[in-house]
């Protein structure tokens, strides 16, 4: 890419700015500095504010106003139906969509949005609108940006990046042809998207199904003989804790000696607590079968949050990746991100993930993300977690997945969100709460039976949905790439960068 940012027009093509385009009637500035202070949620102004630019699309989801007398008051330029608004902060940076609203000084904007108001003697909003969030454009925006932290494109700099420019009647073709390419992509999206849904559902139907029973039902019809009453269930579960607890015990009993052998100072790491066995929760009001067992999460698992991130922690020499809330998603982990964190020794220790630990988002702001659970895979060798996830460590690491799975389903997340508290629009769970959750227990052997079911009925279920988004992906590069011809394959060979 040349310092100049331009290129050569194609065929009669006239190379313009946006400063250019908006000479005589346009309008080309920023919006306005409008502090909180400013505003008044009883003020008939709306604050257009960079959450509504989308990219080429208007999302039209903020709620902020300011008084009519006020927005007078710091001279705001008022919004016109048909201006463009450009977003100089990512993300991503430069995404540009048309204003679609109508009212006489009923609208402005924040000053990181760029208001265009183009002269339609000389361009078409939609193809100015479409020719910015080209991506030959875009990226020339993008080279364009500054800031340490939060990178954003001064108007300045928006003003010096030069611009194909169309015949008038030329411009109205592309507009033509774009969107009706964009109304068969969409419609093979919209396909898609249906598609990906139904499948959804139907693995969601899958779960419930399993949780309740159903499909085990005839298996068990088949092996009375198999069936483990329940107290020869909460037998086994108390072995399995028992036996869960001596290995944690043994493993204290060798760290506590390398400890003291390297002549630490410090807190020691904590002797682990001896297992408390709850008899079957009587509150526990979901359905299952007669053979199956409701028990307390924290009955068949230790429950351990993390580490809360502090400026303290950047002086500490031993360092540890950790896992955030932004790693962790339903039954996904998300990993190309991994930052580190200060630990002492003991905390090292203590929050330290195994494979099969349950990692459990302990808050967020949609009822619908609160508990997403996922299963670590020790892909990061001495990895461990931030306070805003809760580690669950079974007793049986083979229940792990007979666990995960539960959570996921419709009865699961039916738990989670009744045991979530809200607060000002934040729900949270705590390690007590998910400690309380109700785990159903049943014979081995149908856990077995259960769990090769669940994944007969949905592996091909989810092979179709990973092929979806993959589609889905390759949709919007097809997207940016109908664009890009659009305005600039007409180019002559090296007339442009």
């Amino acid at each position: 890419m040349n310092a100049k940012l331009s290129m050569e027009s194609p065929g009669n093509w006239a190379v313009e700015t946006l400063r250019s385009l908006t000479v005589g009637s346009g309008l080309f500035k920023d919006g306005d500095w409008i502090e909180s202070k400013d505003q008044d949620p009883n003020g008939e102004v709306r604050l257009i504010q960079l959450a509504d630019i989308g990219d080429g699309l208007f999302v039209d989801k903020s709620s902020r106003f300011l008084t009519k007398s006020k927005a007078k008051e710091l001279r705001c330029t008022f919004l016109e139906k048909g201006d463009l608004l450009i977003a100089r902060m990512p993300e991503p940076l430069g995404r540009t969509c048309i204003f679609p609203l109508e009212g006489d000084h009923k609208y402005v904007t924040v000053v990181d949005v760029c208001i265009v108001r183009a002269s339609p003697e000389k361009v078409n909003s939609k193809y100015l609108m479409y020719l910015l969030n080209s991506p030959d454009i875009r990226t020339k925006i993008d080279s364009l940006k500054s800031g340490s932290t939060r990178k954003r494109i001064s108007r300045g700099n928006l003003s010096i990046i030069e611009l194909p420019v169309a015949s008038l009647e030329e411009q109205e073709d592309i507009v033509i042809e774009i969107e009706t390419l964009f109304s068969e992509l969409d419609k093979g999206i919209e396909s898609l998207r249906t598609a990906r849904q139904q499948l959804k559902a139907y693995r969601q139907a899958v779960l419930k199904h399993a949780f309740e029973g159903k499909l085990t039902e005839q298996w068990r019809q088949e092996n009375p003989d198999k069936l483990e009453s329940p107290e020869q269930l909460l037998t086994r579960i108390q072995q399995e804790g028992e036996q869960s607890y001596q290995k944690q015990l043994e493993d204290w009993r060798k760290a506590v000696k390398t400890w003291e052998a390297n002549g630490k100072k410090g807190k020691k790491r904590g002797k682990p607590k001896s297992p408390v066995f709850g008899a079957q929760d009587a509150n526990c009001d979901i359905s299952m079968p007669n053979s199956w067992t409701p028990i307390s999460l924290g009955s068949i698992a230790g429950i351990a949050g993390g580490l809360t991130k502090n400026q303290k922690r950047n002086s500490y020499s031993q360092k540890m990746r950790y896992l955030r809330v932004a790693n962790v998603y339903a039954d996904k982990l998300v990993l190309d991100d991994i930052q580190e964190i200060g630990v002492t020794s003991s905390e090292f220790e203590k929050v330290k993930l195994e494979k099969n630990d349950l990692l459990i988002v302990e808050g967020n702001g949609s009822v619908d993300q609160i508990g997403r659970v996922s299963l670590w895979d020790a892909s990061i060798s001495d990895c461990g977690h931030q306070n805003h996830l809760i580690k669950v460590r079974l007793d049986n690491p083979e229940y792990a997945r007979l666990v995960l799975l539960f959570l996921l389903s419709p009865v699961g997340r039916d738990l989670i969100v009744k045991e979530a508290s809200s607060t000002s629009g934040l729900h949270t769970l705590s390690i007590s709460k998910i400690s309380n959750l109700c785990i159903p227990v049943m014979p081995q052997e149908e856990a077995i039976r259960l769990l090769a079911l669940i994944d007969e009925k949905t592996t091909n279920a989810d092979k179709m949905i990973e092929e979806i988004d993959a589609q889905l992906l390759r949709s919007e590069t097809l997207r940016q790439s109908i664009l890009k011809n659009a305005f600039f394959n007409q180019l002559p060979k090296g007339g442009h960068d």
